[in-house]
């Protein structure tokens, strides 16, 4: 299911762009094929344990999985298969970054199999961390100070703009620029990709320091934009040049 990520309510069905009629594994079989690692499997939602576990299971160690992640289940997400977990609102329990909760977490699966993610809204000329399937945005400014304190507990971090999340109108080009500033760990972007052009526009805004995922635009998951076979060329024409390049 493609969703417009804004419109997540508790109670309330949110606003789809797609249902896919294939399943979460089909998905997987996919990415496995053409060794597109580092794919999110996300629970947004209640029921979807077990849709999870058949995308990990179809591919052990090449995706990661996020929704409703904390120290006590980590390790069982990483014995299904994931390679890293996704973790945001068990880290921000009042709003607040909580270190003790981040050092429980690393010590059941190492802060090499963790991903933060900072999911965030846009609140004047900040951004604020938004937890609980985005529905709360809470005080907490992402910024290089933030970055900085949470990198002791990651390997990587992951960040929804959730204002353009699922809109495919266009990327937060600031935010982007931003985040290639704030951590010198690999960081994902995502939210409002609409063009194949977009992997070169936040390439160029961030020095080639972040990544981008594409969602709704993706003909993949019922969009017109994006050809999923375009991406995966993009990509293993920069693979291809990163290994000349560090060759040479």
């Amino acid at each position: 299911m493609q969703i417009v990520g804004s419109t997540l309510r508790d109670g309330d069905s949110p606003q789809t762009l797609n249902i896919s009629e294939y399943p979460a594994d089909w998905f997987a079989a996919r990415y496995r094929e053409d060794r597109q690692g580092g794919g999110h499997v996300i629970k947004l939602g209640p029921d979807n344990d077990d849709a999870a576990r058949s995308a990990l299971a179809a591919w052990p160690g090449g995706l990661q999985v996020g929704g409703g992640i904390n120290a006590p289940n980590a390790s069982d997400w990483l014995e299904a298969g994931a390679d890293k977990v996704i973790v945001t609102s068990w880290l921000f329990p009042t709003g607040k970054f909580d270190s003790g909760r981040a050092n429980e977490l690393i010590r059941a699966v190492g802060a090499e199999h963790v991903v933060i993610d900072l999911s965030c809204r846009r609140v004047g000329d900040a951004w604020r961390v938004a937890t609980d399937r985005w529905q709360t945005t809470t005080a907490t400014r992402l910024g290089p100070d933030l970055f900085g304190e949470l990198a002791a507990y990651c390997s990587e971090f992951l960040v929804h703009a959730t204002d353009v999340e699922g809109r495919s109108a266009g990327v937060d080009r600031d935010l982007i620029a931003k985040l290639a500033d704030w951590t010198a760990l690999p960081c994902t972007y995502a939210g409002g990709a609409r063009q194949l052009g977009d992997l070169d526009l936040v390439s160029e805004l961030s020095g080639g320091r972040v990544d981008l995922t594409i969602g709704s635009a993706l003909d993949l998951f019922g969009g017109s934009a994006v050809r999923y076979e375009d991406c995966v060329e993009w990509n293993r024409v920069q693979a291809s040049s990163a290994s000349a390049e560090s060759q040479c």
